[in-house]
C-alpha cells in the first residue's frame, strides 16, 4: 500500500508517536528498564490486534495524519483495554502493519491475524477504534470507507450494531 517514501514519513511519525505515549501512559510514568523480550509477528496480544486495526484503518488511504495518530494515541493511553499495554510494542506492530501491506494478500493476512489473537468480545472494540481513527480527520476517503466495510465483514460485526457504532464515532467528531 504505502509508497516509500511514504513508508518512511510513517515510520518516522511512528517513533515521535511511541515516544510521545512512552512518557506518560495511563497517568503513569512508563519504566524502561526492564525490557520485554519481542513476541513473534505471529503472536499478538489483543492490544496489538487493536492497535494494527487502527493503523491499518489509518494508512489505508496512503496519508497518515496527525489527527488520526493523536486519535490513536489518545486511545492506547486512556481506554481500560490498554491499562496493561506494553507500550513499546507499539513501534513493532505498527512496523509489522507496515510489512503485511507490502504483501500482495497483506490486508487479507492482516485480517487473518486480527481474527486469530483478537478475542471475539473486542471485535466491536476494533470496529469502534478504527471508526474512531477513520473520522478523526473529519473526512472519510473512499478507502477509508471500504476498509471500515473489510472490518465490518471479516469481524461479522452486525449491521445494526456497525450503525450505532459509526453514528458514535460521527457524532464524536463533528464539528
Amino acid at each position: 500500500m504505502p509508497g516509500a517514501s511514504l513508508h518512511l514519513m510513517i515510520r518516522r511519525f511512528l517513533l515521535l508517536l511511541a515516544g510521545s505515549v512512552n512518557i506518560l501512559h495511563r497517568n503513569k510514568v512508563i519504566s524502561k528498564e526492564f525490557p520485554v523480550p519481542d513476541k513473534t509477528p505471529t503472536t499478538l496480544t489483543p492490544q496489538d490486534c487493536l492497535v494494527a486495526v487502527m493503523i491499518a484503518v489509518s494508512a489505508s488511504d496512503e496519508n497518515i495524519r496527525t489527527a488520526e495518530l493523536v486519535k490513536i494515541q489518545v486511545a492506547v493511553n486512556n481506554l481500560p483495554v490498554f491499562a496493561e499495554y506494553d507500550i513499546d510494542r507499539l513501534q513493532h506492530v505498527s512496523q509489522m502493519v507496515f510489512e503485511i501491506f507490502e504483501q500482495e494478500d497483506g490486508l487479507a493476512a492482516l485480517f487473518g491475524l486480527v481474527r486469530h489473537d483478537l478475542p471475539e468480545h473486542l471485535f466491536e472494540t476494533a470496529y469502534a477504534l478504527a471508526c474512531d481513527v477513520a473520522a478523526a480527520d473529519g473526512t472519510l476517503a473512499e478507502t477509508e470507507l471500504r476498509i471500515l466495510e473489510e472490518i465490518r465483514y471479516e469481524l461479522e460485526i452486525d449491521r445494526l450494531h456497525a450503525a450505532g457504532i459509526e453514528r458514535g464515532a460521527r457524532a464524536r467528531h463533528m464539528v
